[in-house]
């Protein structure tokens, strides 16, 4: 079996933290969320990255990101265009917004054979993260008794959340033997008398939700032939979801994962971690960041180079 891939989805664009946030360095020595990724999954065993990138920033991506990340591991890029459908479809007239996390891996169609993990680029996952998810992609087939087997490493909501502002989270219901039976997308989530609570009308009502509850961080293992139904729930998405709201509509992996679930075409094994999962989705989330970098090399995770 083929080795394990790493793609990075690194071509959104941080609409509440302003500007390419991909690129901001998280200590002294100018590392930014991407490389302590890269080098906890080195660490693991990966020895191929796959970028996702827009084309139009390919050249600052490179200078400072793909050079460094070269010398470690081998590097290939992947542009995510609005152009990039099915066959037969059409980018809808106005359309500028990229098409979502689902699109960003459907991208990589001719560039991955074989097993693959994915990750957001602006996100710290922590080294057990990609220690689970590589040793799931090399221990187990990509398909048993008609089922595609696919694997998810799991947050504890209460390791994820900000002291700035409200989150989305894909909260997950896990069976008892460890495996996804649905994900409902939360999108706005935030610390609330000394817990966490959501609210789907815009804040005026809030319903409590447990700190423990398992959430999705879009740290995924998938096989090849994940790509070719994320293709037709593509071109099903544009037909008929994408019709509604054309210009803004987004096709997110949890809900292609959802849609294989909910046929029973799927198996996901849920891999649970108690790592603190940091992000920067507001531009005071940096500094909490900055400190946890610093806490982190202290204890040895990190070297002060690398």
């Amino acid at each position: 079996m083929r080795k394990p891939v790493l793609i990075i989805m690194a071509a959104g664009m941080g609409s509440r933290y302003g500007g390419l946030k991909q690129m901001d360095p998280m200590d002294s020595q100018g590392h930014i969320l991407m490389d302590f990724s890269i080098y906890d999954a080195v660490q693991a065993g990966f020895e191929e990255v796959l970028f996702v990138i827009k084309k139009e920033n390919e050249k600052i991506f490179r200078e400072c990101v793909g050079e460094r990340t070269s010398k470690k591991v081998k590097v290939g890029y992947v542009f995510q265009e609005l152009d990039c459908l099915p066959a037969g479809l059409d980018v809808p007239e106005g359309r500028v917004k990229p098409w979502g996390t689902g699109h960003a891996v459907l991208c990589c169609k001719e560039a991955v054979r074989g097993p693959f993990a994915v990750i957001n680029a602006d996100d710290y996952y922590g080294p057990e993260a990609f220690r689970l998810i590589y040793q799931y992609l090399t221990e187990y087939p990509g398909e048993r008794d008609g089922r595609y087997q696919y694997g998810m490493v799991g947050y504890m909501l209460g390791n994820t959340l900000t002291e700035n502002g409200y989150v989305s989270r894909g909260v997950c219901t896990v069976s008892g033997d460890g495996f996804l039976e649905q994900i409902q997308e939360r999108t706005r989530i935030e610390k609330r008398d000394g817990g966490a609570a959501y609210s789907e009308d815009e804040g005026r009502t809030w319903e409590a939700i447990g700190m423990d509850s398992v959430v999705s961080m879009n740290l995924w293992g998938f096989h090849e032939n994940f790509l070719q139904e994320l293709e037709r729930g593509f071109a099903e998405f544009l037909k008929t979801e994408a019709q509604s709201n054309p210009l803004k509509v987004e096709y997110y992996l949890p809900s292609a994962v959802s849609a294989l679930l909910g046929a029973g075409k799927a198996d996901v094994r849920v891999l649970t971690t108690k790592e603190r999962w940091y992000g920067v989705t507001y531009k005071e989330d940096k500094q909490t960041v900055v400190e946890a970098v610093k806490e982190k090399k202290k204890k040895g995770l990190y070297p002060e180079q690398f």
